[in-house]
């Protein structure tokens, strides 16, 4: 029998499971408001779209994977849209070199909607849920280390920044055609371009997570400045989340319930993770991403049990279900909202310690003219 068709074929049943989540639980609107939130605030924060959290969120709320994706990436154009404008007008986007780009990224894209689909069609929700957690457990958890590893480095008064191994591989291997990108001041192989532009497109499209590796193989395959970097990249999404959104929509996977409250918690939060970067040190937003992220592997890794369950692959007591997606729970949520609160803290904090310096120093200026 043949597979169905993933784009196009749009069922009852699978335009019903949203609206019947919201209807059953209606805390479940606070809840994905409360991701945009915590995305928002670490967006800003750190500079990545906050897709690792909010994809696994949602999927914890009982979302399936695929739609999870489907809102958290047509959330990630307008989020994008507006994010490159800026970098735009202060001169850090390199546009050439995200064309060429793109040009593969859109057919990753279309291959993990293509991947995405499938499951959820032959393998039901908990298919769909449990390819998308491995897939997410798997590349994450290499990324998250490594930030980890880099900035415990760091940490302990080691080089600054992650290893330069792949720049330096990467400049023995320029395979030609050498194209040469003006604003970033670098000339890449066209065959790398291509090669990465897929790798960042499929992870788009399966996770919602494209930046992560798109910026650091920007920097450190490349050798593009980090400015320009993450402006190319803001203005490479844009363009892979309206391709990415349209395919999603086509199959029936946005649901834009979802992204209207992925939008309503995020543009908040992003304000807020914005004025943190001011006054933490990079290290410790490296630090508290790294963490994050692999605490976010760590919840998904306690669902795909349970999914594994649903598709009577595996068998084990209602009791243990309920404590395995009782610790996924508290995992993300848990540590999205620790990691948000600590950002507000610091940034209020350091603020206000600021505020106080500048009126005993406007108090003291005043004092010493009086004498």
């Amino acid at each position: 029998m043949a597979a169905p068709a993933v784009t196009g074929h749009v069922t009852l049943e699978q335009l019903q499971i949203v609206t019947d989540m919201l209807i059953s639980a209606p805390w479940k609107y606070f809840g994905v408001a409360l991701l945009g939130f915590m995305g928002g605030t670490l967006s800003g924060f750190i500079g990545s779209g906050g897709a690792f959290l909010m994809t696994p969120g949602m999927m914890n709320l009982g979302v399936p994977g695929v739609m999870a994706v489907g809102a958290n990436i047509t959330h990630k154009f307008g989020k994008a849209m507006m994010g490159s404008k800026k970098h735009g007008e202060m001169g850090h986007v390199d546009k050439k070199l995200a064309i060429f780009l793109l040009i593969t990224a859109l057919v990753g894209i279309k291959m993990a909607v293509w991947a995405n689909g499938y499951f959820f069609h032959k393998l039901g929700t908990a298919g769909s849920s449990l390819y998308v957690s491995a897939f997410f457990v798997l590349t994450l958890t290499l990324i998250g280390g490594s930030m980890l590893k880099d900035a415990l480095r760091t940490l302990k008064g080691g080089a600054a920044g992650p290893s330069k191994t792949l720049l330096q591989l990467s400049s023995k291997l320029q395979i030609p055609p050498m194209i040469r990108f003006p604003v970033a001041g670098v000339s890449i192989s066209l065959w790398t371009i291509l090669l990465i532009g897929t790798a960042v497109g499929y992870m788009a499209g399966t996770i919602g997570v494209g930046g992560f590796i798109g910026v650091p193989a920007m920097i450190y395959v490349f050798g593009v400045p980090t400015v320009v970097a993450a402006g190319t990249e803001l203005f490479l999404a844009m363009f892979m989340g309206a391709w990415g959104a349209f395919n999603y929509a086509l199959g029936g996977f946005v649901d834009l319930r979802l992204t209207l409250l992925l939008y309503v918690g995020s543009l908040v939060g992003i304000y807020i993770g914005a004025l943190g970067t001011a006054f933490v040190k990079e290290l410790y937003i490296r630090l508290v991403t790294a963490i994050l992220i692999l605490l976010c592997c760590v919840s998904r890794g306690l669902a795909i049990p349970n999914y594994l369950q649903e598709m009577d692959i595996v068998h084990f007591s209602g009791s243990v279900a309920t404590m395995l997606e009782t610790g996924s729970k508290i995992f993300l949520f848990g540590s999205g909202i620790v990691a948000t609160f600590l950002i507000i803290f610091w940034t209020f904090r350091t603020h206000f310690g600021k505020q106080k310096l500048v009126k005993e120093y406007v108090l003291s200026e005043s004092t010493v003219r009086t004498l």
